[in-house]
């Protein structure tokens, strides 16, 4: 049966739905389509994916959102990086942040070098050539001079902000561009006889939305994909244990850190994220090793600032739909699976799907091949992640407690078992063309947890040692030169787009 789309109806709000049909509506402008969003006010989001990764910036310019103003309707910060705190073991820590380190030399990456340097017994730290992680330790934040002719590694960002919010600026603007916003509850789904696609959705005050091709934005419930359409669902468990998380926010920092703090727990890990007005906080555990109320308990007595509400649990299983698109619905967000936000991509994750449906988006019929092709993607791109993951919970000497020598005893995944031992065997690090995680953040991880690569690439060997000496203290001289230029990143939100009161700079 051939089914044109005409219609689009998203079902859920929240970041999800609402990035989705601002999306698809300022994007196909001029096109015969009408796009419904149905959402219930009765139905609460997540709403803690507070934490984003540089993508987003891609997707702002690309919705031409303006950064400042943004800013100021999320109370948003900058973020260059996060801080991974009693990781490896408990006392050290390490910062995986969005710069790359130095810059490329002979046709290989930087970190080859850095590696014949501690090799020979050199003892500048790998940070030392990040901008980011230099601007994280100081505080600070700028952007680059149009006369800036240094030869510096780029400096990348992303944002914290309130997700809540988020949604509401992007409602606004899916909204001025025609997307209709529906109140209600669905409590039927109608199939066709004939093939099973979804012919329309019923809510509980009896209206009908029909439509031809549907988002599922509903959350882990699934309420397309997997209660109607039973696309099923791959348990990642095995290796990502927490399956529990407490979030609540507390009073903001006295000075807004322009990082993300993940801080190792005894049952899994805390988050710290400070944006103008408050920071969010949570505690991701696994539920075999600490209970609700402990966990809750434990998460109020590490916070930085007055709690402002009680914990609210969440609970999840990590894992991926196993078909995020299936006949004529598409899974965005929760909807298609759950990875934690140890690395703050759930909100990329909804980015990604929305960028491949708009690139595969259904004409004139469903494709089964172009469905297919998409879902291969989406698997791919969730299995990376899930190995970033991994590997935070696997490279540690943490065996303090039962939660950390069962994640040390685990058995690596394939396919970061992989990428573990020809980082350990001679530094390669193999970037795949349109991975997520580039060159520098498996450096940052593999050596802030631990891992130590036992050879180099031999190019690295090309500059004599006195001229690879040079380059080091050049290299590094630069950057803290330019580190120095920039403001405070307090001062940078209240000179640029501060949305609430902000401490005064001290002279």
């Amino acid at each position: 049966m051939q089914r044109k789309v005409r219609k689009i109806v998203i079902v859920g709000g929240g970041t999800a739905g609402w990035m989705t049909a601002a999306t698809l509506a300022k994007k196909a402008l001029g096109m015969p389509y009408s796009i419904e969003l149905i959402e219930s006010d009765e139905i609460g989001t997540v709403g803690v994916g507070e934490a984003t990764i540089p993508p987003i910036i891609d997707y702002n310019r690309g919705m031409s959102i303006d950064e400042n103003d943004f800013m100021r309707a999320t109370h948003a910060s900058i973020k260059l990086g996060i801080e991974f705190v009693d990781w490896y073991r408990v006392g050290e820590s390490y910062i995986h942040p969005f710069g790359t380190y130095g810059v490329p030399m002979h046709n290989i990456y930087f970190h080859h070098f850095w590696l014949r340097h501690v090799a020979q017994g050199g003892t500048m730290p790998a940070s030392a050539f990040n901008m980011n992680i230099l601007a994280c330790t100081e505080g600070r934040y700028g952007l680059p001079r149009p006369d800036d002719r240094l030869p510096l590694p780029p400096m990348s960002y992303a944002y914290h902000f309130d997700a809540s919010l988020y949604a509401v600026y992007l409602r606004r603007i899916a909204e001025t561009h025609g997307v209709q916003r529906t109140e209600g509850k669905v409590v039927h789904v109608q199939q066709s006889g004939e093939d099973g696609f979804i012919e329309s959705v019923k809510l509980a005050d009896g209206r009908v939305i029909e439509g031809d091709l549907f988002i599922d934005c509903s959350g882990f419930r699934g309420l397309l994909i997997e209660q109607t359409l039973h696309a099923g669902y791959e348990d990642w468990s095995e290796w990502l244990p927490c399956d529990r998380a407490m979030a609540v926010p507390c009073e903001r920092l006295p000075a807004t850190t322009p990082f993300t703090r993940s801080t190792s727990r005894e049952a899994g890990w805390q988050w710290r994220i400070p944006l103008q007005h408050r920071t969010g906080n949570g505690y991701v555990y696994c539920s075999e090793y600490l209970g609700d109320d402990e966990a809750a308990s434990l998460l109020l007595s590490r916070l930085d600032g007055k709690p402002q509400g009680t914990p609210r649990p969440l609970r999840f299983l990590a894992g991926r739909r196993k078909e995020v698109w299936k006949k004529n619905v598409v899974a965005i967000g929760l909807s298609s699976g759950f990875l934690e936000p140890l690395e703050s991509t759930s909100i990329h994750l909804i980015q990604s799907m929305i960028a491949r449906l708009m690139f595969m988006f259904p004409g004139d019929g469903f494709d089964q091949s172009t469905i297919d092709k998409f879902n291969q993607i989406a698997a791919n791109e969730l299995v990376e992640i899930r190995d970033v993951l991994v590997l935070h919970y696997m490279a540690t000497e943490r065996d303090d407690t039962p939660f950390w020598r069962h994640c040390r005893a685990m058995t690596k995944p394939d396919t970061l078992r992989q990428r573990w031992e020809m980082y350990e065997s001679c530094g390669n690090i193999i970037i795949e063309a349109g991975v997520l995680f580039k060159e520098h953040s498996w450096f940052a991880i593999y050596e802030g947890q631990g891992l130590k690569a036992r050879a180099f690439h031999p190019f690295a060997n090309i500059p004599d040692d006195a001229e690879l000496e040079r380059r080091f203290t050049r290299m590094s001289g630069d950057i803290r030169k330019r580190i120095a230029t920039f403001p405070t990143h307090d001062e940078y939100l209240r000179m640029n787009c501060a949305s609430a009161p902000l401490p005064e700079k001290k002279m």
